[in-house]
């Protein structure tokens, strides 16, 4: 298992960054690759992604863990694990860190992408871009 760790600093209260990770029927509005996402029964979400040109159904448990974590875990193939940990800086401004885990070979098997490390860089130019978007998408509101 790989594991990539990124954050991003946001202008906004921690309060405000914690109730928009939560809407995951907005994240194809920041994550890159999700044509479509709801929520569903028991803590789960469904996210509907671009896989090899095509479209794929990904499910996930997530669940809140501790003061300001928000955990998931994919529900079959692809395995991936994950977290965003929300920490403030001051009234007015947040960090928030993404964490995942995931096996190269079969995110490329699911996905596509390159190969080695220039897989490893894609996935993190992936995440960091995520951030990026979710930094842009929270501060508009």
């Amino acid at each position: 298992m790989s594991t990539l760790e990124l954050h991003v600093d946001i202008d906004v209260p921690i309060d405000t960054a914690w109730e928009k990770i939560h809407q995951v029927e907005n994240y194809p509005r920041f994550v890159q690759g999700v044509r479509g996402a709801r929520t569903g029964a028991g803590g789960r979400a469904q996210l509907e992604v671009e896989a090899r040109g095509g479209a794929r159904e990904v499910e996930a448990e997530v669940s809140d863990r501790g003061e300001r974590v928000m955990e998931w875990l994919s529900v079959g193939a692809p395995e991936l694990t994950g977290s965003f940990s929300l920490e403030p800086i001051d009234q007015n401004h947040t960090r928030i860190q993404a964490r995942l885990e995931y096996d190269p070979d079969t995110v490329r098997d699911t996905f596509g992408g390159p190969k080695g490390f220039a897989q490893t860089n894609a996935i993190e130019r992936l995440v960091r871009g995520d951030l990026e978007h979710f930094k842009e998408y929270v501060e508009r509101r």
